[in-house]
């Protein structure tokens, strides 16, 4: 069923059960459903389908969730982090609030580029583990399916970060971690605050070894 999105939130208990619905949840809190921000809003979430959106106008909404009228708030549950955007700045526009959600929609598995890197950058987690791997390898989807099974143990504890070896843009990364093409794929866990950082090159990656590789360093 198609869904016309954003999604209306009548009452707490909607609230609640459609943030803890989804790894990423955008409510827009409006007291004019009418607004011209709202309509931004509107606007926004028609273009971004993978992220659901709800709208909420309701006072008792908007006090659970300690939120000015016209704010926009962003849900992650990989760190149980909350990202605020204030609409009533009339700069903000569908066009700048999408590039919000991009920002800061870290997931169990967040795909590095240049505009998710900020939201990395920002994340609450102290712990990042890379993998390092060529997306167009056949062995992709399975490697995919069980860095993501592993990362369900670590939700809130490691941010997962799955770097594609073929962008240009992640050369430096590479380098970085002295990695060769050759030596992949790769995993990298490191501590963000002071930079420690362990690289293991793996034949393949499976759960067991991607947990085994966590503890130690966790340790």
């Amino acid at each position: 069923s198609t869904t016309e999105k954003p999604i209306l939130l009548n009452n707490i208990t909607d609230a609640e059960a459609f943030i803890s619905g989804a790894e990423v949840a955008v409510i827009g809190f409006f007291q004019d459903p009418q607004s011209p921000e709202a309509e931004q809003f509107r606007l926004a979430a028609g273009q971004i389908p993978e992220v659901p959106f709800g709208f909420s106008s309701s006072a008792a909404v908007l006090s659970h969730y300690g939120a000015s009228a016209s704010t926009v708030a962003l849900f992650r549950r990989v760190d149980s982090d909350r990202r605020d955007l204030d609409m009533n700045n009339r700069d903000v526009d569908a066009k700048k609030l999408t590039r919000f959600v991009r920002m800061n929609e870290l997931r169990l598995v967040t795909e590095y580029n240049p505009v998710t890197a900020i939201g990395v950058m920002q994340s609450s987690l102290q712990f990042n583990l890379l993998l390092i791997t060529d997306k167009m390898s056949p062995k992709h989807p399975e490697r995919m399916r069980k860095f993501r099974r592993a990362a369900e143990l670590y939700k809130g504890k490691i941010l997962f970060i799955l770097l594609d070896s073929n962008l240009k843009t992640n050369e430096r990364v590479l380098s970085y971690f002295q990695l060769k093409k050759s030596q992949l794929p790769a995993l990298v866990i490191f501590h963000t605050p002071d930079d420690e950082h362990v690289v293991l090159t793996v034949d393949e990656i499976s759960i067991e070894r991607v947990q085994d590789f966590c503890n130690n360093f966790l340790q």
